[in-house]
This record gives structure tokens, sequence and C-alpha cells, in this order.
């Protein structure tokens, strides 16, 4: 199993409790991420957590190590999340997400904002958190 994490995973493991351990033994396991989750992770980490930017630098590098190399975002990615939003009701943002998985060939998509089990050319979301 190849796993793209949304950004929920990333900041589920900066907490405690039941969701936090979840989170961390999927980071764990491996997979994949792409620029767009760290940019999310960063900016939640601030505004939500309060972080200073060194904490988020630290847990950021923490991300990079632990996981695949970063994938970017590019035209192609764009274009095929604009037709995933189009055709599955998607926000956009979450079709940049799995547009990006597809792309990196990942057969998961870790999250827990859209529907568990629900299949998208070959890659199907789980909710680890259920």
């Amino acid at each position: 199993m190849t796993a793209f994490l949304d950004t929920n995973v990333l900041i589920y493991a900066q907490g405690g409790g039941r969701k936090s351990e979840v989170a961390r033994q999927a980071i764990l396991a491996g997979g994949v991420i792409s620029v767009q989750v760290l940019n999310e992770f960063a900016a939640v980490l601030r505004r939500k957590f309060r972080f200073e930017w060194d904490v988020i630098a630290e847990a950021i590098a923490d991300a990079r190590i632990a996981l695949d190399p970063v994938r970017p975002i590019d035209v192609a990615i764009h274009t095929e999340a604009l037709a995933l939003a189009r055709s599955h009701g998607f926000s956009f943002y979450d079709s940049l997400i799995v547009s990006s998985a597809l792309e990196a060939g990942c057969d998961t998509l870790l999250t827990e904002d859209l529907q568990t089990g629900r299949r998208i050319a070959g890659l199907t979301i789980v909710d680890p958190f259920a």
C-alpha cells in the first residue's frame, strides 16, 4: 500500500489522544505528501496552535524525514483537480489532494475530509480515525 497523507494526519500527530497516536503510526508507516500539505500544515500550526516559526520548521522537517520526498503541484495536477472538483463535487483543495495522490501513484488516501471507502481511479479514500 502506498498512502498519501492529507494535512489532517500531520496536524493530529501534534496533539494527544487516540487520533494523535493513529496519526503518528500512519506517518511512521510512511507515505507521500505534497507541498500543499506542508503549506496547510504550516498555516494551521501557526494560526490555530500559535506555534513559533522555529517549532513549525522542526515539525515540517520531521514530516519530510519520515515521509517520501514532497511532491510538487504543477499545472497538470491543477487541471486534473478542476476536473475532479467538477465531476465529484469535491472542494478545489480536496481535489488538489486527490489529484496529487493519483499523480504520485498512491492507492490509498488517508483523510477524514472525504467519504471513506470511496474509490477514484484506483485510489481508495480511508479515514484512519474512524
